[in-house]
This record gives C-alpha cells, structure tokens and sequence, in this order.
C-alpha cells in the first residue's frame, strides 16, 4: 500500500507546497487504500470517487499558480452522515430515513469544502447516533481495522475505522456522549470533542458537537483551525476566537494532572486500561507533573435521568415516523426508545435537572486541577456484531461513564491511544480540560505523543 495514503495533513500541505507530490497522487494512493480495505470494515456511505477526483484536480491547479485555499487544499478527508452535505441523503444510520437529499453543507462541511478539502464521501454511523458500535439497520455492519472480529465503536464509526486504517488523515465525527471519543480510543486515533459551541453544527443540540478523528494531534490542531470559524447558523456557536491552533507546545512542569480511574457509574475499569492511563499519569510526573486524584462523580440516577431524557428523544421522533417506517428501526433501539413512551412531564423535568447536576458535578471535579486523566472507556473494543457492550437495552450506556459527563459540562475533551491490550487493541487516554480551553487539551496531548511509549505500526486490513 502507498505510503501516501498514511501521510499527515501537515505534511500533505508540505508536499503539495513544494510539488512533491499532487492531490490527485494522493488521492489515488487513498483510493488504492479504500479498495483493499473497504470490503472488510464498511466504514463509508456515499462514496464519491468522481467528485474527489475532480475536486483533486482543481486543487492541483490553484497549488500551480500559488493560490491554494489553504493547508487543507488537496487534503482528503470524510465526514460522518449526519453532518449535511449539499445533495445527499442523512439516513442517520437507520433503515427508517426517507433519503430526502440535505439542500445545504452544514457548518462542518461547508468549512471543509471552502478550504479546498477533498471530500472523499460521508462515514457510517448506527441508528439516530444513539449506540456506540458499528451496528445499523441502513449500513453494513462497521468493523474494527485492528481486529475484524471487534466493534470500532461508535456513533462516529465509519469516521474512526477510517482514520485508523489510513483512508486519507482528517475524519469529522459528532459526539453527544462519547461519540468522537469513544471510536478514537477503540481504533487507537486520537478524537477531539471540543467545547459546546466551538464548531458550529447544524443543528445545535444539548451536548452535541462536531470533532475531528485524525492519526496525530497536529493534524486535529489544524482541521480545528478550520473547523472553528464562525457560522451564524449554530445559535449556540461561541464567539469567534483568536486560538493559536499550531502553538501545542506545554511545559509539563507544574502541571496539576487529575487522575480519575473510576467514573462512579457503569462498568468497572478493566485492569489493563487502569494500567494503561496511571503508566500514564506516572509519565507525566517523572516530567515534573503533580498528579491529583479526583474521585468519581457520577451517579446512576443521574445517568437515569439522562437516559430518560434521551429515551424520550428518540421515542418522540421514531414515534412521528409511518408504521412502517418506524418497523425499520434497530430493534435494539426501538426497545430503548419505547422505555419513554409513556414517561411523564415531571420524568422528562427530573431527567433534565440531572443533566444540569451532571455539569454541576463535572465543574466541581475541577477544583485545584488544571487538566483530568482518565480512561476513554473501561474496556478495549468489544465484538463486532453487539450494539453496546452490556447488549441490553436496559442498560445501554454502562460504558460511557467516562465521556458523557463532558457533554453535558461544555469542556474539551480528547481520546489518545495509551497503550495496548494483551490481544493488541488500542486502549484510549482521555484528558479534558477547563471549558473553552480546546488549546490547552491538544497541547497536553501533544506533550502524551512524546511521552508515550512507541505506537505500533497501523493496522493492514486484507
């Protein structure tokens, strides 16, 4: 395989700087990539070889007469269904979609595309986004590039699988509990979920943001720099922001480090990831770092509520849907769904007031630390035909303990490979920062890619 197709952004732009290389070799290389390994993880939707060729094509020609766009000129990337994009479909990863295609890029898309990135396609998602897997009743099944028989995650799955298996350097996912950071950590790329309002989305919702799923922080760094610019459609967007996206240098001494190995709710962390991330935590205090326990926080009732107020969500929307349509729906989703059918006005009150005591908690934790270490999720990636690992409806969300609480505060967050499992999965590092200090995140994690141990080879898919 090409070693093109596993070059960074920030050395495409190099190249294409200096005529080493063309975005049309590139994306030829990527396309070379896809076509070995796309029958295997099933990780795009909409797959538009003609028109990233063509748009390879015109970046050639604005690289020739010096008038690129930009550092994303010629740069392939994808961008998961559910963001807009000009004339196709969002199924929303479920059979239960009418394929209406969108009118208009979304804010994430349209920055994308005026910055001259290649748009190679859209990436997989489940049902409504609602699971964190690879599972759908639109898609075929997404798996993950280090393991065929394990789950990539999700809702970002096509994003994460891509990134992982070197479909081009820059993926965009959304996260409304773990959903960037999740995949990033199971696949072993790094997934940034950056504050509430950072990335203007279309539409804006509780906790929902756009992210980037790349192979190095530096190329997060510079997809958040075009990501980040204002759109007046994202009623909840931040103001626009001076942010030196390229300046990751931090020095990690008098750092105060957080260390959180227990979330308080869900699944208990399994004894390799609580070694991967305290291996963690002590590399950074040989560095001069003071590493503070923070206990944890969450609370089963307040993920109940939550849940609640998700279940509602969902069963509002499915329960809109024709009959038949409506039958469509991931049975798995469909049963959780159904569990807010008759929830009452004072559940949906309760299950918003934990939300807001979630934040509340998140913001507490906070005190006296300057930046949290923690786990991404308490296991490696788990099989690939299950939509959560607790397989139940029931109880769906016992895995995202360490991620969704994030959402709900409004503060970065960015999922790092730390290690490996025995069986050689990726095991995610999660560090979150202070709300708004997005820069601060990714330059913490800058400092990991340093310390960390080697990373293994990326995975060959055949």
């Amino acid at each position: 395989m090409s070693d093109l197709a596993d070059l960074t952004a920030v050395d495409l732009a190099a190249g294409f700087a200096c005529g080493k290389f063309s975005p049309p070799e590139v994306l030829a290389a990527v396309e070379a990539r896809i076509a070995a390994c796309e029958p295997h993880l099933h990780a795009l939707y909409a797959y538009d070889p003609e028109g990233a060729r063509a748009a390879a094509r015109a970046s050639a020609a604005r690289w020739a007469r010096g008038a690129a766009l930009g550092p994303l000129d010629g740069v392939p990337v994808t961008i998961k269904e559910n963001v807009a994009t000009k004339g196709v479909p969002m199924p929303l990863g479920t059979a239960a979609s009418d394929l209406t295609p969108a009118a208009a890029d979304a804010p994430p898309a349209a920055r994308l595309r005026e910055a001259g990135a290649v748009i190679l396609g859209k990436t997989t998602m489940p049902d409504y986004g609602m699971l964190s897997s690879g599972l759908s009743s639109f898609h075929p099944l997404t798996r993950n590039p280090w393991n065929l028989a394990r789950n990539p995650g999700g809702s970002s799955a096509g994003a994460a699988a891509a990134a992982a298996a070197g479909y081009g350097p820059l993926h965009l996912g959304t996260d409304i509990g773990g959903s960037v950071r999740l995949p990033a950590g199971w696949c072993g790329v790094v997934g940034l979920k950056p504050s509430l309002g950072r990335v203007p989305i279309d539409p804006p919702y509780i906790g929902r943001v756009a992210g980037p799923l790349t192979r190095t922080v530096a190329d997060t760094a510079l997809m958040m720099s075009i990501l980040s610019r204002p759109d007046r459609r994202d009623h909840m967007s931040l103001p626009p922001a001076d942010i030196p996206w390229q300046d990751l240098a931090i020095s990690p001494k008098r750092l105060r480090l957080g260390l959180m190995l227990e979330a308080g709710f869900g699944f208990p962390v399994e004894p390799e990831v609580k070694a991967a991330v305290a291996g963690a935590a002590k590399r950074f205090a040989a560095e001069g770092a003071e590493i503070i326990e923070v206990a944890p926080f969450l609370t089963r009732e307040m993920m109940a509520g939550l849940d609640m107020f998700w279940r509602v969500r969902a069963w509002a929307d499915i329960k809109a849907l024709p009959a038949a349509r409506a039958a469509k729906v991931l049975p798995f989703i469909r049963a959780w769904a159904e569990g807010g059918a008759n929830a009452s006005g004072l559940d949906v009150y309760h299950g918003v007031s934990q939300i807001m005591a979630i934040r509340a908690a998140a913001m507490r934790a906070f005190d006296g630390v300057d930046y949290v270490l923690a786990p991404t999720a308490p296991m490696p990636a788990f099989a690939a035909e299950l939509p959560a690992p607790s397989n139940d409806p029931e109880r769906p969300f016992e895995h995202i303990g360490f991620t969704v609480a994030f959402n709900m505060s409004e503060q970065p967050a960015v999922s790092i490979n730390a290690g490996y499992s025995a069986e050689g999965l990726p095991i995610g590092l999660q560090i979150i920062g202070q709300r708004f200090d997005d820069i601060g995140v990714l330059r913490v994690a800058a400092l990991w890619e340093k310390l960390r141990p080697p990373s293994r080879a990326w995975p060959e898919v055949a």
